[in-house]
């Protein structure tokens, strides 16, 4: 209706995806040159360390279009099939990808933005939620260390353990972030071609598809 349509398209469907997702487009917000070159490499970044990844979840879009919800860039992934269980390699892929677009800013700019903040955010509560309630840490075997109320109504979390456990799960939260963090900047200095290669298209056209990031990542592969 806004575009004077009577019928909606396929583009419009993805673009209501988004909107939950990450809110509207802000088509007024204007990036200054060095901000959307970083953005670029930083989305870039956690593609490139999810397709580098075997059990990764495809990518299927990519943009550095700010939006309403405050990012300034997103990377979509989205599994093909229903997937109800992660396995343990699972995560850390993931905990990786969430790392890999601070990692690409490290790497290529020598120094790091606010733009990681939600991704920090969601890789320390998967960390933690791998050894404190999934059973996914050797010390602690299959003791649950937080327990979870109103699971429909925010999903609180509470500590059922000692002051002194609670030190412990620290540091291997800690541990893991920074062995995942690590794995993600390896791939990407192994990439690096690629990073930038990717990093320059997406500066240049805003949005690209997975089809489109995955024909540029596997050109030349051979050689």
């Amino acid at each position: 209706m806004r575009d004077g349509r009577g019928f909606a398209t396929q583009a419009d469907l993805e673009e209501s995806i988004e909107v939950v997702i990450a809110g509207y487009q802000k088509k007024n917000a204007i990036l200054t040159d060095q901000e959307k070159k970083i953005v670029a490499y930083h989305e870039i970044g956690h593609a490139l360390v999810a397709a580098k990844q075997t059990n990764s979840a495809p990518v299927q879009k990519i943009t550095i279009i700010p939006r309403t919800s405050g990012a300034l860039g997103y990377t979509l992934q989205v599994e093909n099939n229903d997937h109800y269980l992660m396995n343990k390699q699972e995560l850390e892929n993931k905990i990786a990808t969430f790392t890999g677009g601070r990692a690409a800013e490290e790497l290529v700019f020598g120094s790091v933005t606010t733009g990681a903040a939600n991704d920090i955010e969601q890789a320390t509560k998967l960390a933690r939620a791998m050894i404190t309630r999934y059973g996914m840490s050797e010390d602690f075997d299959m003791v649950a260390m937080e327990t979870v109320t109103n699971q429909y109504l925010g999903g609180d979390t509470s500590l059922a353990c000692s002051a002194e456990t609670q030190s412990k799960i620290d540091a291997q939260v800690v541990e893991l972030v920074r062995k995942q963090h690590e794995k993600a900047l390896a791939i990407l200095k192994d990439n690096r071609g690629k990073l930038d290669e990717l990093a320059s298209y997406l500066y240049e056209h805003e949005t690209i598809t997975g089809e489109e990031f995955m024909r540029i990542l596997n050109e030349n592969a051979s050689t």
